[in-house]
């Protein structure tokens, strides 16, 4: 079987079985054409885990990070284990090959201070445009919902008598996340001022759905009047809504199953964030310090 066709039904395995996102399908997609480029003329089905070692070193002498590599490794893995379930091939090239290390990277946040800043100086939506804009920054530090989440959030997910959200994450899970008050109030505001009929809550002034760009530089804008952080993006946001959760005392098991990680790992990065708050309080008030 030819490599592009191989590809194709790894690609078709992703989107009709899996149902992964159009987002990471492109990835998987890019990652293989790097490697297939890179051990031509050997055909995928009859690689050796020499040809991924080789393809690891060429990869660190182009700078590529660790973090970057090891996404691609997990491309090659879960490519591999689908062969060898389908009986494309009969031994895993994959099987010796380890992640290479990376060290952990400290997720950036608003500090509560600016983010109180920004809501006591936030001016009463008067037109749909202005209702949007604080919607949009609400509803991502209020439920720590990733951007594209946000961007797909329907008219039906929004629940205001129980004061709710029901989002899609990745891999098409579902979670239930409770809203402030505030937002309730937002998000009846904003329905006020929309006069379009669509499925998607969030609309563009022309009543069409939102796209990344749009919702960060809105972001970028408007988190740019109180935070000193060099990046300001939705993700910013959700990490700020997990750090504040975690500093006013909130369970690691509650905030894992809010932001829809697929295990305790992906949360525990955020304890780091609250042990440098502890370190600097010490630092601050002991005597002895």
């Amino acid at each position: 079987m030819m490599n592009r066709e191989l590809v194709n039904f790894f690609l078709d395995h992703l989107s009709i079985e899996r149902r992964l996102s159009s987002h990471t399908i492109t990835s998987y997609s890019t990652d293989l054409e790097q490697f297939t480029a890179f051990v031509n003329p050997i055909e995928l089905q009859q690689v050796q885990a020499m040809e991924v070692r080789k393809w690891l070193i060429s990869l660190s002498d182009d700078s590529i990070q660790n973090r970057s590599i090891n996404r691609k490794l997990a491309t090659l893995r879960t490519f591999y284990k689908y062969l060898l379930r389908t009986g494309k091939i009969t031994e895993n090239p994959m099987a010796s090959i380890r992640m290479v290390k990376t060290t952990k990277k400290i997720p950036h946040f608003v500090r509560e201070s600016e983010m109180e800043n920004l809501i006591e100086n936030r001016i009463i939506a008067s037109n749909f445009s202005e209702a949007r804009d604080e919607l949009i920054l609400f509803l991502l530090y209020g439920t720590g919902i990733r951007l594209a989440e946000l961007i797909s959030l329907q008219n039906t997910q929004v629940n205001l008598a129980a004061k709710t959200i029901r989002v899609i994450g990745k891999r098409n899970k579902e979670r239930v996340i409770p809203i402030p008050g505030l937002l309730i109030d937002l998000i009846a505001a904003y329905r006020s001022f929309c006069t379009i009929e669509h499925s998607h809550l969030l609309l563009t002034d022309k009543g069409e759905p939102l796209y990344p760009m749009f919702v960060q530089r809105l972001v970028k804008k408007n988190l740019g009047e109180y935070s000193q952080l060099e990046k300001l993006s939705p993700h910013v946001l959700r990490h700020t809504y997990a750090t504040h959760l975690l500093n006013r005392g909130a369970d690691l098991n509650a905030i894992k199953e809010l932001l829809g990680h697929a295990n305790l790992a992906a949360t525990q990065v955020y304890t780091h964030n609250s042990m440098e708050k502890m370190k600097a309080i010490y630092q601050q008030a002991h005597p002895k310090a």
